[in-house]
């Protein structure tokens, strides 16, 4: 029987690592799927070598090494182990990386889905990425040339999220719910993020959002969601969570699509959910806050205009990002009151993310990397080799 390893970092990349698996159990049903994710990978059909132990920033990065390097352990003794035809790594840059190298120096072929953000920083790491790879799948339309000038057969696929949000089957109503709202009411979306750091960050800043929101519209009636990522430990943060509680929120541990595709408008930290919310129409506010210590080195090799997916995807600013002391309950109200009163800014916004939207139509991302990933495993075995 044939083996595939998809291995993934963080909750986005699980994601697309359960998409994928599904993906591979209908085209070659009797493949066996083994990888590091999380519950979604699981529940997908994937025998878990390990679960997620991943980072973000340098001061984060620190903290969380002992867990990372006994992970990385797992993963080079599943290659041992299970000789796998192929790995599919799933971002992640640091860890899989150095898990491309060692499972091309035992002949295991390798195809990297969703590349690490090369084009904001490390550029250099275009060309090692390139060489640890047999194809690279990319989920952002500019990332294709910037391999293609590598050397390395590269193909831009779509992106998994419009995948996840065309699947769905429920409609408004039963999500709503889902979320137990009533039929009337607006809804705000808060997205803290899934990283620890994130949650640490801005959890508090959720909690003076929703008070200031109140405080200054006490008859609008506004009901307050937060999806709790399902890898997210949530009696870590049961003090915030109590608070919100407390303050009318409806807290769980849910899909943020499910959250996004109910909500009027939304606060979201940076990442994957910024893409999530421009497909669904969703007009938002992007916060982000790192440790002082990240965000000063980060400036320093950061190369991008924008932050969040949508601004970059766009090429300029659909939605307004607030970073580091910026991302306060003050700034972030001054936002929410400009999409829920200025009609023209709101509908600008949206027509903005339809454009984005129609660069990812017609894609199956999740289908065409198990396409990839079945014609690799076809291709005969290589030779351990050094990279």
């Amino acid at each position: 029987m044939n083996t595939v390893m998809i291995v993934s970092g963080e909750s986005s990349g699980e994601l697309y690592g359960s998409l994928l698996a599904t993906a591979l159990k209908t085209k070659c049903p009797d493949t066996r799927i083994i990888g590091i994710g999380g519950e979604r990978m699981k529940a997908a059909g994937v025998e878990m070598v390990s679960g997620i132990a991943s980072s973000f920033g340098i001061s984060e990065a620190l903290a969380a090494y002992k867990a990372v390097k006994a992970t990385f352990k797992k993963a080079v003794d599943a290659l041992e182990r299970f000789s796998p035809s192929v790995v599919v790594l799933i971002d992640y840059p640091d860890f899989n990386i150095r898990l491309a190298k060692a499972a091309k120096k035992k002949g295991i072929k390798v195809l990297y889905y969703v590349s690490p953000q090369v084009w904001a920083w490390r550029k250099g790491r275009v060309r090692t990425i390139a060489e640890a790879s047999d194809r690279i799948a990319v989920i952002l339309p500019f990332e294709e040339e910037l391999y293609r000038g590598a050397g390395v057969q590269c193909e831009f696929v779509g992106h998994p999220v419009l995948e996840e949000i065309e699947s769905m089957t429920e409609d408004k109503a039963g999500l709503r719910k889902t979320f137990g709202l009533d039929t009337d009411s607006p809804v705000i979306a808060l997205l803290p993020g899934s990283r620890p750091h994130e949650l640490k960050s801005l959890l508090p800043v959720m909690i003076d959002v929703v008070r200031d929101f109140k405080a200054e519209f006490p008859d609008y009636n506004c009901r307050f969601i937060m999806p709790f990522a399902p890898n997210a430990d949530m009696d870590k943060y049961q003090n915030y969570i109590g608070i919100l509680r407390d303050e009318g929120v409806t807290v769980k541990k849910e899909n943020a699509v499910k959250a996004l595709s109910v909500a009027d408008m939304a606060v979201i930290a940076s990442g994957t959910a910024t893409l999530q919310a421009a497909f669904l129409e969703t007009p938002m506010v992007v916060v982000y806050k790192l440790s002082p210590l990240s965000y000063f080195i980060g400036r320093l090799l950061v190369n991008v205009k924008y932050i969040s997916l949508i601004n970059l995807v766009s090429g300029r600013e659909v939605v307004k990002e607030l970073l580091q002391s910026q991302a306060g309950a003050k700034n972030i109200l001054r936002e929410l009151k400009k999409i829920m009163l200025n009609k023209d800014y709101r509908e600008q916004m949206i027509n903005r993310f339809r454009a984005a939207k129609e660069m990812f139509r017609d894609r199956r991302p999740s289908e065409r990397v198990a396409e990839m990933a079945s014609d690799l495993s076809a291709e005969p075995a290589q030779a351990g080799m050094t990279v």
